[in-house]
Order: C-alpha cells, then structure tokens, then sequence
C-alpha cells in the first residue's frame, strides 16, 4: 500500500518552499478600530524586534476585541551595533502594520539585559529597571505582557527579572501579567488562545517586516507549523492530560496571573482556552 502521507507531507515542505518567494513587508497597515484616549493600555515588553509579531496575537486580539490601547516596549535592538538604527525602522514598520504603538526604554536600546548583568552589576542593571519603571509609571497598564522566567534566551530571560523588578518598585499599581514563550516552553501555562488562519497570515506578514533578520533565517514561514504544535501542547498543559483536546487550528500558549502591586497570584481557577469567538478582554475583568 502506498504511504497517503508522503504526499501531505511534500506539499507541506514545497508550501515552505515556496513562501521564500513572497515579498517581505511593504504591505499596506491592516484596518484598525478607533482607540478612545481613556482606553486600557496593554505594554508589550518585547526583548528583540520581531516579538511582538511572533507572540503578538493575543495582544492583535485585544486591539481588535476589545479597541484596548496596544504599546509596545522595545527594551534592545539585538546585540550587532549596526544592525540597530535598520532593526528600529523594521520594528517601526512591523508595529504600524498591525496598529500597536511603540515606545523605546533607550534610542539606541538597551545592552546586556541579562540575568547575568542582575547579578553582577547592581549599577547597570537599576539604571535600566528605572528606565522601565518610567514606562509602567507613565502608562499604569492593565495588561503586561513579558518573556517567562525560563525562556532560554539570556534576553529573554533578562527581560522577565527587567519587568519584574520594575513592577516591586511600583506598589501602587495592579495589573494582570501575560508571560509568553518562544525559545523555552513553559511546564505551568494556563491559557490557549485561539487565532484564526487570518490572525495567523497576518502575524507572519507582520514579521515579515524584520526584513534583515528573516533573509538569514526565514522563521516566519514556519509560524504555522509552531502555532499547530502549540495545540497539541496546550491541550494536554492547559486542559488537564487525557482530557478532550481544543478544537483549534492554530493558538498559543501563555501564563496568566495578576500582579497585586506585591506579589504574583493566581487569577485562573485551571486552565482556559480561549477560543475565537470569545472576546479576549473576558480573560482581565
């Protein structure tokens, strides 16, 4: 008997294949809704350009949803010096396509935002936590997305203990923490969320606007395939093992708490999957 999934998996390999040939960016901003001027805010604590497309759905969902003010935090520009000032133009236009504003902590971006300079150059490392106490300060966002604490990637990381030791030296503020992964899973998230086939092409589009870094390594095209095993993860981590898996196409996986102006607490009773027709701002009352 001839294998029917040999041809499956060919047209998967030839679809990769072929996406290497579409364009990258210049694609006409997406239609956004009107954002009122008292609208909550929502700051995205990206470690590098290209985070906030790659785990940006969520937050597309709250600009959508619920009309909820999108802000990026652009906290480095990679590590290579004369990559900066084009990686900033490419951060500046991936975030027009999709309607989220954009701040930076420093023009040029922050260096050496690492777990390593916490613990060994207090200094340093305080000058950038007031940089990012400045931004939570001056936005008192309802929703703070950042990097889990085991996300592999040492800026990754960095920004995790960056936006947390920011939130300890604001008491006064309340808001719920959305933690996301990338380079290293989470062995405790607590929500699915699910995207549509379109929320899909268009996080890939968005990332597409990181020119420089998808001509090295063209990710973006394999957002699908991430996106795909994020259900298969997130049915049995989220929903309980064994137990019936989510009827999505595409999602991901993210941990939900709430910051008390203290402390981290719970704020899910279990996992939630969070489907389309659900509206996102339902997950922060």
């Amino acid at each position: 008997m001839t294998n029917p999934y040999s041809e499956f998996v060919a047209s998967v390999s030839k679809l990769v294949a072929d996406g290497r040939s579409l364009p990258l960016g210049g694609f006409a901003p997406l239609s956004c809704p009107k954002i009122a001027p008292d609208a909550p805010k929502v700051l995205f604590f990206a470690p590098h350009p290209d985070d906030e497309t790659i785990q940006g759905g969520l937050a597309l969902r709250l600009l959508r949803e619920a009309k909820w003010n999108i802000i990026d935090v652009s906290v480095t520009l990679g590590r290579i010096p004369n990559r900066k000032a084009p990686r900033l133009a490419e951060l500046k236009n991936a975030c027009d396509y999709l309607g989220f504003g954009l701040t930076q902590l420093n023009p040029t971006g922050l260096d050496n935002v690492t777990a390593a300079t916490r613990n060994k150059d207090r200094s340093a490392w305080d000058k950038m936590v007031k940089l990012a106490i400045d931004a939570l300060e001056e936005h008192r966002p309802r929703v703070v997305f950042l990097p889990h604490e085991l996300d592999w990637n040492g800026t990754h990381i960095g920004t995790h203990f960056l936006v947390m030791d920011a939130l300890a030296a604001v008491p006064d503020l309340t808001c719920y923490l959305v933690e996301t992964e990338f380079w290293g899973q989470m062995q405790t998230p607590n929500l699915l969320v699910e995207y549509t086939a379109q929320d899909v092409a268009e996080l890939i589009a968005a990332t597409s606007f990181h020119v420089g870094e998808v001509q090295r390594n063209p990710y973006h095209l394999l957002l699908p395939a991430w996106m795909q095993d994020n259900v298969r993860r997130g049915s049995e981590l989220v929903g309980g093992q064994g137990r019936p898996a989510a009827q999505f196409e595409f999602a991901q996986v993210f941990r939900l708490r709430r910051w008390n102006g203290r402390q981290v607490e719970d704020c899910l009773a279990g996992g939630r999957f969070l489907a389309v027709s659900d509206n996102a701002a339902s997950l922060f009352p």
